[in-house]
């Protein structure tokens, strides 16, 4: 069995922490609210930092990365997306923005994370819509 990279697994990581975020209602990031998830879902070492980054980036640009998801969500509010695609879109929305990842790279694990869990139409939306807001951003 291949190991996932460690971030890919990084990003499977923020994801959930988001998710989780998301259902209690906590749109900012706290450290101890971090540690706890480490420890509950036992995120491997070599993941931690990684994965603190991109929630905590996320969280904190999380108005400037909705307002960039809303503008180009073609008549999709963000009340309307699925839990785990808006947290998707959000980490991928806040890597496209600020991190020298490649695009092609971002892209993909995006809509690979959203197949698995969001619904049989999530990978198609998540990557139509983070087409056009690489596009926008001119990353290519």
């Amino acid at each position: 069995m291949n190991r996932p990279h460690p971030m890919s697994l990084s990003r499977e990581f923020a994801l959930q922490f988001l998710y989780q975020c998301e259902t209690e209602k906590v749109f900012y990031f706290s450290d101890s609210h971090f540690e706890r998830f480490v420890v509950n879902f036992e995120v491997p070492g070599y993941c931690i930092s990684h994965a603190r980054r991109l929630a905590s980036g996320t969280l904190h640009d999380l108005d400037k990365i909705d307002k960039v998801i809303v503008s180009f969500s073609q008549n999709w509010g963000l009340n309307r997306m699925a839990a785990t695609d808006r947290s998707m879109l959000r980490i991928a929305t806040y890597e496209l923005m600020s991190e020298e990842t490649p695009v092609k790279v971002i892209l993909n694990e995006a809509i690979d994370l959203a197949r698995k869990y969001g619904t049989d139409q999530s990978g198609a939306f998540v990557n139509g819509l983070l087409d056009r807001i690489a596009a926008s951003l001119d990353r290519k």
